[in-house]
């Protein structure tokens, strides 16, 4: 099952690209503008094909994203059907689509999740409390820290790190959620002998032993029934569903989601900073500290896929947050000043326009070419912290 969610939310994030150019090219062909390609992804061509109306479609080999390419993308092209001879109003459109896409497609994946259960991730996550229908609580996973020597624990074999499930005698088990759940059972069947349900290096196991007496737990004032410090931890997800206010839910998770990406990034740019400062006076260790604050706020690549893996085996309502969540901080990059981006090339255009001096074709295409290249060395240094950091 596992396997075919995290299928579904690769083919889901492909989709999220195929939103975005669709966009661009939509509002650009209903506007006059010839297209004459739609790519997913770049790079070496895998798959091309001519369609009948005359454009190229193109399914490419590196996942950094897709382009349209759209007849005359120059903003001093002046032929009919070209980019270059739409108005500003129209490159504007043009140019704004795919961020708007982005965000419509976001905003309708947190309506149909707040509709079926939406999963409780961020801190201080918006809801409407009046609306709020638990459907599911993140399990509580009681785990080994400690087992004293010659305890029952011990004589069962259990080790550090083993997650009890189920404690009781045969045919009568009891499930363990909480540290007082294990407590109180271990309490109820003192002298008793126990099965013992745990997991291992995720797999499921059972033992069995004979718990302390009443008289064999009192140690230092303490009941001590099956010798083991616990500790514990939240496993999979808090699932809460609504329904009248599911897209009041997902406006005001939208909003949450846009202001802790803009947080997010501006500590990623300080930490990007504390580099540069900690390389130029030669502080290693203010440079290395700069670089895991930076490098802990961004993904690449390799960092999505592994999200989406590690998210699949938690369930499709998770991947599909994730996918959400994604479609939103594409909206968020794409919109930023950024050259090569969609929100580079319609700064470049407004403020070109705005100092009434339209940029040539070839200082657009330099201004263009460079923002890609600082890009492609950015996706290059996040996909080896990447690596670093997952593997």
């Amino acid at each position: 099952m596992a396997i075919i969610t995290l299928i579904i939310g690769i083919i889901l994030f492909i989709s999220l690209i195929v939103v975005h150019e669709y966009g661009h090219f939509i509002v650009a062909t209903r506007n006059g503008v010839e297209a004459e390609e739609f790519a997913i992804f770049f790079g070496p061509t895998i798959y091309k094909h001519k369609t009948k109306k005359g454009w190229l479609f193109r399914f490419n080999s590196i996942p950094l994203g897709g382009y349209v390419k759209l007849k005359g993308e120059h903003d001093s092209d002046t032929e009919p059907g070209s980019y270059g001879a739409a108005s500003l109003w129209v490159k504007t459109k043009i140019m704004s689509a795919g961020v708007f896409s982005n965000l419509i497609a976001g905003l309708v994946l947190l309506v149909i999740l707040a509709l079926i259960g939406l999963p409780q991730i961020i801190p201080g996550q918006f809801s409407v409390k009046s609306n709020e229908h638990i459907i599911k609580h993140a399990a509580t996973v009681v785990q080994i820290g400690e087992i004293l020597s010659g305890s029952p624990a011990a004589k069962a074999g259990l080790k550090v790190g083993d997650e009890i499930s189920a404690v009781g005698p045969k045919n009568h088990l009891l499930k363990i959620t909480s540290i007082s759940s294990l407590q109180s059972v271990t309490k109820e069947f003192a002298g008793q002998k126990v099965l013992i349900d745990y997991a291992r290096n995720n797999k499921d196991l059972q033992t069995s032993t004979t718990l302390n007496t009443e008289a064999q737990a009192t140690q230092n004032k303490q009941k001590i029934y099956l010798g083991v410090s616990i500790g514990s931890y939240s496993s999979g997800v808090t699932l809460v569903r609504y329904t009248w206010a599911a897209p009041i839910v997902a406006l005001g998770l939208t909003k949450q989601v846009i202001v802790l990406s803009y947080q997010g990034l501006a500590h990623a740019v300080r930490g990007l900073g504390g580099i540069i400062a900690g390389v130029a006076t030669n502080n290693t260790i203010a440079r290395k500290h700069a670089q895991t604050s930076a490098s802990s706020q961004i993904v690449g690549p390799v960092g999505i896929f592994v999200i989406l893996k590690d998210g699949s085996v938690v369930g499709i309502q998770f991947m599909l947050f994730i996918i959400a969540i994604i479609s939103l901080t594409l909206a968020i990059m794409n919109i930023l000043p950024i050259p090569a981006l969609d929100g580079g090339r319609l700064w470049l255009t407004l403020i070109a326009r705005g100092v009434n001096r339209p940029l040539s074709a070839s200082a657009e295409e330099l201004v263009n070419a460079i923002g890609f290249l600082i890009l492609l060395l950015l996706v290059g240094i996040i996909t080896y912290v990447d690596i670093k950091r997952f593997f």
